[in-house]
C-alpha cells in the first residue's frame, strides 16, 4: 500500500466568466488520488472535521477508491480551503485558510495507534514540503520517529519539497532546517527546479540533483516545467507537445503520480519520467487540481 500524507482541502477556482467553481485539493491529495486511478492501491492519511465538505471529502476519496480509515475526524472543525487564480497563461496563485485545519494536528491531540499502524504497514510512504509545514516541532519529531521506523521494516519514503515561502515565512533557515531532516529519511526525493533554487540557491535543476545526491538519496528527479524532468546530470527526459496550459495547478502532484506508479510496476526511472509528464500534460489542460476519469491517459 502507498500512503501519501497532508492536507485534504475545498478548492475554490475561478472561471473566466468569473463564476467560482467549488471542487477538492491538496498536493498530496492529487497524487494520491492519480496513483489510485493508475491502479495503484492507495491511502490517504490527513484529519478531516465534522462539516458537509468533510463528509463530501470522504466520499470522494471512496469513489476514487482511496483509504481513508485511518484518518480522524475532528468533532466541531471544518476542512481548510484554498482559491486559486489563474492569469492567461495558466500559471495560478494562491489564496489559503487553513489556520486551524484539523490536519495540523494529526501527530498532536489527534495523533492514534492507527495513524502509527498505518505509517508502519506502508510500502511506500509520500510527503511534501506543504505536508511538514502543517506540523509543529513535537508533530515533526513525531513523524519523522515514524518514518525512521517506517523505514527499517522496508518502507520507502518519497519527498517532494513543494516549497511556499507564503507558508513558511521570508526567512529559509528555518525551513532548511526541516527539510535537512526530511532529506535524511528520503530514498525518492521528486524535486522541483524553481522551488529548490527559491529555498537553497541552487543554479539550476544539475546543481539541485548533485546536492540531493550529496545528500545520500538513492534516487532523485528534478521537475523542470515544460522543459521536461531531469533524471541525472545531462539526462532530462523531454515532455511531450502539448496545448496550451489552462491551468498548471497539480502538474507537478500528478507527474510523481505518474512517476511513481511507474517504478513501482517496474519500469526505469527514463520511462517512469515519460510517464509523469504523460499524466501531467492531460492534468494542465483541464482546469482545478482533479480532472475527469475519462480524461486520464
Amino acid at each position: 500500500m502507498i500512503l501519501c500524507l497532508g492536507e485534504f482541502m475545498v478548492e475554490l477556482s475561478q472561471a473566466a466568466d468569473g463564476t467560482t467553481r467549488t471542487g477538492f485539493g491538496g498536493d498530496t491529495l492529487n497524487t494520491a488520488v492519480y496513483l489510485a486511478r493508475l491502479g495503484q492501491p492507495t491511502a490517504y492519511l490527513t484529519a478531516l472535521g465534522d462539516d458537509p465538505f468533510s463528509t463530501e471529502a470522504r466520499a470522494l476519496m471512496d469513489g476514487e477508491r482511496v483509504d481513508h480509515s485511518a484518518s480522524p475526524t475532528a468533532p466541531c472543525r471544518t476542512m481548510g480551503l484554498y482559491t486559486i487564480r489563474t492569469n492567461p497563461t495558466g500559471e495560478r496563485s494562491f489564496t489559503y485558510w487553513r489556520d486551524r485545519s484539523p490536519a495540523r494536528d494529526l501527530f498532536g491531540t489527534l495523533f492514534s495507534p492507527k495513524v502509527e499502524q498505518a505509517i508502519l504497514s506502508a510500502r511506500l510512504i509520500y510527503l511534501s514540503g506543504i505536508s511538514l509545514w502543517l506540523y509543529d516541532p513535537p508533530g515533526l519529531d513525531r513523524l519523522f520517529a515514524l518514518l525512521t521506523k517506517a523505514r527499517t521494516t522496508g518502507a520507502q519514503v518519497t519527498f517532494d519539497g513543494n516549497y511556499r515561502p507564503r507558508l513558511w515565512g521570508p526567512d529559509p533557515m528555518p525551513t532548511r532546517a526541516v527539510y535537512a531532516r526530511m532529506l535524511a529519511l528520503t530514498d525518492i526525493c521528486l524535486a522541483t527546479a524553481d522551488d529548490e533554487a527559491a529555498l537553497w540557491g541552487d543554479t539550476g535543476p544539475e546543481a539541485t540533483h548533485v546536492r540531493l545526491t550529496a545528500a545520500g538519496i538513492g534516487e532523485v528527479v528534478v521537475k523542470c516545467g515544460s522543459e521536461g524532468a531531469l533524471i541525472a546530470p545531462g539526462t532530462r527526459i523531454a515532455t511531450e507537445a502539448n496545448p496550451r496550459p489552462v491551468d498548471t495547478t497539480a502538474a507537478g502532484d500528478s507527474f510523481n503520480a505518474g512517476y511513481l506508479a511507474a517504478r513501482l510496476s517496474g519500469q526505469p526511472p527514463d520511462q517512469a519520467a515519460l510517464a509523469g509528464n504523460r499524466l501531467a500534460g492531460r492534468v494542465i489542460a483541464h482546469p482545478g487540481a482533479l480532472i475527469p476519469r475519462a480524461a486520464m491517459p
